[in-house]
């Protein structure tokens, strides 16, 4: 690892990049946002914008007039909007649009390489992170804002705030330098229902093993891995009860769910089981509110592996509203006992930071094999 602790007669400097359209695809269930058409149809769908919010959130945490730092943006949607309303002193680079494109984003990410700053913050997803490594390689370390709907990469905070605190304590000069995963899936095979993951390289970001996400780990196919699934599968549906609507999430562990009710399960999608029979299929935010509506749900989801998310990375269409519709008691997590070996919590960020605190404020249940049930703290 390389540090970057050398004395300075100048500000810190930290650059951000906002991706706009990051994350819009995953509450309306489109799992991405790439390419136009796809952008197009999650308008249609009612998809709102994701990042200026998780931009704005991490600015909030970073008070840079406080602790000295300079700011350098993005133009208009880009970074620029979201430090305006937040009042902080800038510079922006490139050009204001109305519809920006990768390229913009790497124009950008140059730029803040020629005026060298200590830290390059980026607001989106994976493809965004794969853009900024295209445009600068390790020429200036880089820290992802949580955004997109696909994150598989290790360069992102857990959160928002995560990242504000990461930020300053590199800038600091309290954090090292460590190099990080930077993966991307093909998209059209992710709707199909298959991962195709890919390492394009590695960024150099500052270590903060506690505050970085890590990059997701497949389950294995073992017989033993199996077997329980199977089990944990056997335990919910025997204990599903009459007219409840199950939100099921995506993963290999609950789609043996569906398997075991001779339905097929979306892998990578989001299904409403009612009465042991699936009654809705790869549904998005606005469905699964218009099934629940006045109906008793339970939502069950399994973390994800390496990273111990339950929501906010590829389950989007359950939202903060979704959520509070089904009521956090009715929350049902299930994972493998090997899965939860490797997770020391779970993790929550869901975009609603009043919303990830009631859930942190409370362990949640983790069924880990036929009629093992017990708690875990959530971070």
């Amino acid at each position: 690892m390389n540090g970057k602790n050398e004395n300075k007669t100048r500000l810190a400097t930290i650059g951000l990049i906002v991706n706009p359209i990051a994350g819009m695809g995953g509450a309306v269930g489109l799992k991405g946002t790439d390419g136009k058409a796809v952008l197009e149809k999650a308008i249609s769908l009612g998809a709102n914008p994701i990042a200026p919010n998780r931009a704005a959130s991490f600015m909030s945490e970073l008070n840079p007039g406080e602790e000295g730092i300079r700011i350098f943006v993005g133009a208009g949607k880009m970074g620029e909007e979201v430090v305006k309303k937040g009042g902080f002193q800038h510079a922006a680079f490139g050009k204001k649009k109305h519809e920006t494109t990768s390229e913009d984003t790497k124009a950008i990410a140059r730029k803040m390489v020629e005026e060298d700053v200590d830290l390059l913050v980026f607001c989106g997803g994976d493809g965004t992170a794969r853009n900024i490594l295209e445009a600068i390689g390790t020429n200036i370390p880089v820290l992802g804002v949580p955004t997109g709907v696909k994150m598989h990469s290790s360069v992102f905070a857990v959160t928002s705030k995560a990242a504000a605190t990461i930020a300053l304590k590199f800038v600091r000069g309290e954090l090292l330098l460590g190099e990080t995963e930077v993966m991307d899936v093909d998209e059209k095979a992710f709707r199909a229902g298959f991962v195709s993951a890919q390492l394009y390289g590695y960024a150099i970001s500052p270590y903060e093993p506690h505050l970085i996400q890590g990059a997701k780990m497949s389950s294995p196919k073992t017989e033993l891995e199996i077997r329980n699934q199977a089990a944990i599968a056997l335990y919910v549906i025997e204990n599903m009860k009459t007219d409840v609507n199950y939100i099921i999430g995506p993963g290999t562990t609950t789609r043996t769910i569906g398997d075991l009710l001779d339905a097929k399960k979306t892998l990578l999608g989001v299904d409403i089981f009612c009465n042991k029979k699936m009654v809705a299929k790869d549904v998005n935010e606005k469905q699964i509110l218009e099934k629940i509506r006045g109906k008793p749900a339970k939502i069950i989801v399994t973390p994800i592996g390496g990273q111990g998310f339950v929501f906010g990375r590829g389950n989007q269409q359950i939202s903060p509203r979704v959520i509070r519709a089904v009521g956090l008691e009715n929350i049902v997590v299930v994972a493998t006992e090997n899965k939860l070996r490797s997770l020391k919590s779970l993790r929550v960020d869901t975009g609603d930071q009043n919303l990830d605190f009631e859930i942190r404020a409370r362990n949640l249940g983790v069924i880990t094999n036929y009629g093992i049930e017990g708690p875990m703290q959530v971070d």
